[in-house]
């Protein structure tokens, strides 16, 4: 009487070596792999790492193509010029976003009126987005999701157009308030950062 092996055959086993190659040439889309070392945790003091197709330079994490990917999030660069002109409203705004935080004031309604007393007048768009006069553009903070629904914080965004692609953006809220001068971001056109999850 023949003996039946237990474990898997000869043949067996050379017919699943050939899936797994044909399996791992499939999946390598025609692209020579590299790997790369991971460096030190702060980008600015690793070392240069051997460069892959699908790691950006400088990307501790390892997020493929991470710059492309968050492009959206970036704002155009702008000249020392229109830094200079920004910058000299952002001092103007500070203070009355120190004194609103201070006071606990940091609504959309409130800062809006306040920075209208300054001067400024709120950003009118048409129906199509484009711009019809004003600079001043002041939102609720963005909405987040927290357990099973989202929620809006309390405090507000202020986004002041000192020219067509040159911004001051700030917020005040219960825990600190900000003033920053960057340029517009290019997909929106707006002074205001998109959120992740584009």
């Amino acid at each position: 009487m023949p003996v039946t092996p237990l474990g898997p055959t000869r043949r067996t086993l050379a017919a699943l070596a050939v899936l797994l190659a044909a399996a791992t040439a499939l999946t390598a889309c025609g692209e020579q792999r590299t790997t790369a070392t991971a460096g030190p945790a702060d980008p600015a003091t690793a070392g240069p790492a051997e460069a892959t197709p699908y790691v950006d330079p400088g990307i501790v994490d390892g997020a493929p193509h991470n710059r492309d990917n968050l492009a959206y999030r970036r704002a155009k660069e702008i000249t020392p010029a229109q830094t200079a002109d920004a910058k000299r409203e952002a001092d103007r705004i500070e203070p009355v976003l120190k004194r609103l935080w201070e006071q606990g004031s940091w609504t959309p309604e409130v800062v809006r009126s306040q920075l209208i007393a300054l001067g400024y007048q709120v950003e009118r768009t048409g129906p199509n987005g484009e711009i019809l006069g004003g600079t001043l553009d002041v939102r609720a903070m963005d909405s987040r999701f927290e357990t099973d629904h989202y929620v809006t914080p309390p405090g507000a965004r202020i986004g002041l157009r000192v020219h067509p692609d040159t911004c001051v953006s700030a917020s005040v809220d219960p825990s600190t308030y900000a003033v920053s001068v960057n340029g517009t971001y290019p997909e929106t056109g707006s002074c205001f950062q998109p959120p992740y999850g584009h």
